[in-house]
């Protein structure tokens, strides 16, 4: 996994030929789109992408964790090719074929717990995220939620109600779907209620229970509480180890079915397949999507056979479990199996041990959290107060940007750091070498 490209500015950005694309595209595609930065991309590779005008970057996003192989893999690229010659798409809602149930056999071997496991399959994480709220609802006859402050779990109006991350995002578009309840993430660097780890016995545990389920929402009306076994855009916050063995047990104790949300934190992006492995919990219910298919559009949610039991038309999808995405998700995971989950682990803790080692002389590096390839590093006006500095963040990962680092914030005052899980040691310390000397350059100006 040696590095043979290295990033480099060639032309001013935007370069010429960006400029031009930039202003067609402002004319005639929707503006909701949170383009952060002014260039058009051309084609990648591995950890680079090239825009138009022939700048190379290095790749610290994998397109928000999706590219989990790198960028055109030939493996996955020959499973794409071979596929296509024979059949571009079968509508996996009315007829049997064959990639369908070989993926869908390969996601019931990998899913923690054990019993038979059925997928429903998505083009996409928010629609993998609906799926799971009607089976919620179907399987247990309820209609309240629980999620957390913070939490992202989509955009479409299902989804939309449980996500709690950006007032943006939910500004304009009430009434949601009624019946969902936010609690308190286990955000133990801004603990909410002001208490340490682990003196402070997870009394965030307790007030879901004592709280919400006994005075806000009836744990009996609860059909499902959604989790992020690593909050993502809500900042990359990372919970205790024990935080989620013990809202488990509440759920067993209510019916209330755990679903986790994998989609940005699974299909190897922390080490293991699922990010809730971590915490030695066995969810009812998996969503996934981004990095399970290298690209193409494809999401699941997958849960035990006899949960996934509702009849035929209670739900479906025409593209979902298209054969070309399936054949590269296919591919996708025998890579992941065999090469990447190993790496991700060995490359994380690199990246991690690096990264601290910064911030122990950074004035505004204020916390560095995450598991394998997904790395949060939280940006804060002082160290000692804490205080967020959304402001600097953003100044940061431009000036990576015009230095050849594509990196995304998340959160209010977080860089996020996740490339693909193929990632070499070469390109990590290509990026790490852009990253802290824009963070230098940054601290060094005058902060107003």
């Amino acid at each position: 996994m040696s590095s043979v490209y290295s990033a480099k500015i060639v032309t001013e950005l935007p370069g010429p030929k960006s400029r031009k694309l930039i202003e067609n595209d402002e004319q005639f595609v929707s503006q909701s789109y949170t383009r952060v930065f002014p260039t058009v991309l051309d084609r990648a590779e591995g950890s680079y992408v090239w825009d138009v005008d022939g700048n190379c970057f290095v790749d610290f996003h994998a397109g928000i964790g999706v590219c989990s192989t790198g960028n055109v893999h030939p493996k996955v690229l020959a499973a794409i090719k071979t596929q296509a010659e024979k059949g571009i798409h079968f509508a996996s809602a009315d007829f049997y074929h064959e990639m369908v149930g070989r993926l869908a056999a390969k996601l019931a071997d990998i899913v923690p717990g054990d019993g038979h496991k059925r997928t429903f399959f998505t083009n996409s994480g928010t629609e993998s995220v609906e799926a799971a709220i009607k089976l919620a609802k179907y399987s247990t006859g309820r209609s309240r939620f629980l999620a957390y402050v913070g939490c992202f779990h989509g955009r479409t109006m299902g989804s939309l109600a449980l996500t709690c991350s950006s007032r943006v995002q939910r500004t304009g578009f009430h009434p949601m779907m009624p019946g969902v309840t936010h609690v308190f993430y286990p955000y133990c660097y801004r603990c909410p209620i002001n208490l340490e780890y682990p003196s402070c016995n997870l009394q965030c545990v307790d007030m879901v229970e004592d709280i919400y389920l006994k005075q806000v929402c009836p744990g009996e009306e609860v059909a499902a509480f959604f989790v992020e076994p690593i909050q993502g855009e809500g900042g990359y916050v990372v919970p205790p180890d024990d935080y989620f063995g013990r809202i488990k047990e509440i759920c067993e104790k209510y019916g209330i079915l755990f679903v986790s949300d994998e989609i940005q934190a699974g299909m190897g992006r922390t080490g293991k397949w699922f990010c809730i492995e971590h915490y030695g919990v066995e969810p009812d219910v998996i969503t996934s999507a981004k990095g399970i298919a290298s690209g193409m559009p494809l999401g699941a949610a997958i849960a035990s056979s006899e949960l996934m039991s509702w009849e035929p038309g209670a739900h479906s999808s025409t593209f979902g479990g298209n054969p070309v995405s399936c054949a590269a998700a296919l591919a996708t995971l025998d890579i992941i199996e065999n090469e990447l989950l190993a790496n991700a682990q060995k490359m994380g803790d690199y990246l991690m041990s690096r990264l601290r080692d910064f911030q122990k002389d950074s004035e505004i590096i204020g916390d560095v959290r995450g598991k394998g390839l997904m790395i949060g590093m939280e940006v804060v006006k002082d160290r000692e107060t804490k205080e967020r500095a959304p402001e600097l963040a953003n100044e940061i990962i431009m000036e990576c940007f015009r230095h050849g680092l594509m990196m995304l914030t998340c959160g209010p005052n977080s860089l996020r750091v996740l490339p693909p899980l193929s990632i070499s040691k070469e390109a990590i310390d290509q990026g790490l070498d852009i990253l802290f000397e824009s963070i230098r350059t940054i601290e060094k100006e005058p902060r107003k």
